[in-house]
């Protein structure tokens, strides 16, 4: 049975309740059937939509594997979310660009995760949320050694 002092355990439980919260004021943002790991890479292109990024950058930026990137972009392309374009200066690489689709729903979501965002930190001071991210990249670092 988990410990109310687990920190892996607490973790988890945070990102559930953050999932439930998204995706209870995002119901009809629900039609497209974005998934979350979906939406962070529609966010990641679109925060970088001013250079050429690759199925490789996916791969470290959210430090997933190559065959599980593969199958988010599969679906997206599928499902009409990005497209991949050769470029000229290498014909193995295709870079993932947005569609129209996608720059839509990413607009309507950060409007949602905003909310969501100013929940998760009303009461905490300055110093507090600071404290958190010092304390959530050394959990990172330990996780990645």
């Amino acid at each position: 049975m988990p410990s109310e002092r687990e920190v892996g355990f607490q973790i988890n439980t945070v990102s559930n309740l953050i999932k439930r919260r998204l995706h209870l004021s995002g119901n009809e943002l629900e039609q497209d059937h974005v998934t979350s790991m979906q939406g962070r890479v529609i966010g990641y292109l679109y925060e970088n939509r001013d250079r050429d990024v690759f199925q490789r950058d996916l791969e470290a930026e959210f430090s997933v594997r190559r065959s599980t990137v593969t199958g988010i972009l599969q679906l997206m392309e599928k499902n009409q979310l990005i497209c991949r374009e050769s470029v000229s200066y290498d014909a193995r690489l295709k870079k993932l660009t947005l569609t129209e689709k996608a720059i839509a729903f990413h607009q309507e979501f950060i409007k949602e995760i905003q909310k969501v965002e100013k929940q998760l930190t009303r009461g905490l001071t300055e110093q507090e949320i600071d404290t958190f991210f010092i304390l959530i990249e050394k959990i990172k670092q330990n996780l990645q050694s």
